[in-house]
């Protein structure tokens, strides 16, 4: 298969957003160039669609692809793969990187070597503190000035605790046109603890971590954010609690936005029972009240987005004791099974939400031009195509991560990634990643 950027694409017979009647999509030159009926093209890679759902390309506000530092459990490459598998076009790997994206030269470097792979987007993302270490403001400005341009900072996997740390890197940040992304968690509560605090952590043994943990960060920062008259987002909102705060501050006209995963949507703490590592994570798995409220959020748009949260681990750092484990799992290529399960199914939203969801407003919320754009003639060719009625089982060995520390090991999911395309080049196919780099090219 081709691939290149100068080879046009026919896609016969798709459902755009699920809708109306099929239709032939025709890409060449990164654009959608014709929409229509009975379309041909001479020398077009064809791909047979019938059946099939076209989105915008998915976006992910929330990635960790370990390089540099722990190429061991993920790569650029390889978890850009992952990416493209999963429908993704655009994603933003988080700082915790060793050494941290505190500098510009390392959210350089992650841009750079995003483009060299080429099978998504990647967008940096810059700390926000020195070391994440909470006690400095990083080099905002320089970042943000860099060739990788970055347009979100977090210390993500630590809180920005201090509030006046909070409230300084909200006022640069609004001076810049960047975005502050919390990790919601008031490290005082949490000391020590391991699982999501309530009936199911305390029968087992398990030390307790409370949602006011979460729901503090969230009131403060939303107050914070409302007196700097600047944007804040939260990440990996996991409760109930955290859903009726960003409701309040979105109705006091506070500029917060915030995310949840697809783990928050499907699973919660029963899930503990085994005392399998693979489902710690950070925030933790919360009561099943908590993951309906969510459901129900996402639909509503109080939660604006999905994000995955995607944290690949080595197997000695989840193969252990369930105190001593890191936090984490993957979540790239089962992003849209989960969602289409726990969202489309029960009929909370259709495929134009999923797009809403997926695509359009993390795309809007970091500002991206190329990405979650509408289904038009003319628009940048980020899709994705969907098989609605596939439907597979997931195996962690055969996912495209160097890690498989997926919690969804032998669960068998709805709908499946198809096809996805990056600036009208196909960058994955029915189950293979298609990039440059993966192909030997430059």
């Amino acid at each position: 298969m081709s691939g290149n950027n100068d080879t046009a694409v026919l896609i016969k017979g798709a459902l755009l957003y699920g809708e109306g009647e099929p239709v032939d999509v025709l890409v060449a030159d990164g654009e959608i160039r014709r929409i229509g009926t009975d379309l041909d093209a001479v020398d077009a890679e064809i791909i047979d669609a019938r059946g099939q759902v076209l989105l915008p390309g998915f976006v992910d506000l929330h990635t960790h692809l370990r390089e540099p530092g722990r190429e061991d459990t993920e790569t650029i490459e390889s978890g850009s793969a992952a990416a493209a598998l999963g429908g993704y076009t655009a994603v933003f790997a988080m700082a915790n990187t060793a050494p941290v994206a505190d500098s510009v030269v390392v959210t350089d470097h992650v841009w750079r070597r995003g483009r060299e792979v080429g099978l998504v987007d990647v967008y940096p993302v810059g700390a926000v503190t020195v070391g994440l270490e909470g006690k400095q403001l990083a080099e905002m400005g320089t970042m943000a000035a860099g060739v990788g341009a970055v347009r979100m900072f977090s210390d993500d996997g630590h809180c920005v605790y201090d509030p006046l740390i909070m409230r300084r890197a909200l006022e640069y940040a609004n001076s810049l046109g960047v975005l502050i992304a919390q990790h919601a968690e008031e490290p005082r509560l949490t000391q020590g603890a391991i699982a999501h605090e309530g009936p199911t952590a305390a029968r087992l043994g398990l030390a307790g971590w409370p949602r006011a943990a979460e729901e503090s960060i969230v009131a403060r920062d939303a107050l914070l954010a409302r007196d700097a008259g600047a944007r804040v987002h939260i990440c990996h909102a996991s409760t109930a609690g955290t859903v009726e705060l960003v409701r309040w501050a979105k109705s006091q006209g506070i500029s917060i936005t915030a995310e949840v995963t697809p783990h928050h949507l499907l699973l919660d703490d029963s899930r503990l029972e085994t005392y399998d590592a693979v489902n710690k994570v950070n925030p933790p798995l919360r009561e099943a009240s908590d993951a309906a409220a969510l459901r129900q959020a996402l639909a509503e748009g109080i939660i604006d987005c999905v994000a995955t949260d995607h944290a690949p681990h080595a197997e000695q750092d989840k193969c252990c004791e369930f105190a001593a484990a890191r936090p984490g799992m993957l979540g790239l290529e089962t992003a849209l099974s989960i969602i289409v399960q726990t969202m489309v199914e029960p009929g909370l939203l259709d495929w134009r939400g999923v797009a809403r969801v997926m695509s359009e407003r993390p795309a809007a919320i970091v500002g991206l031009d190329e990405h979650g754009r509408p289904l038009e003639v003319g628009e940048p060719a980020n899709l994705t195509l969907v098989d609605p009625k596939a439907s597979w089982t997931v195996r962690g060995k055969e996912l495209a991560s160097i890690s498989n520390n997926t919690p969804f090991e032998a669960m068998t999911f709805p709908a499946r990634v198809t096809a996805t395309l990056l600036r009208g080049r196909v960058t994955a196919r029915d189950g293979k990643a298609l990039g440059a780099a993966l192909r030997g090219g430059s």
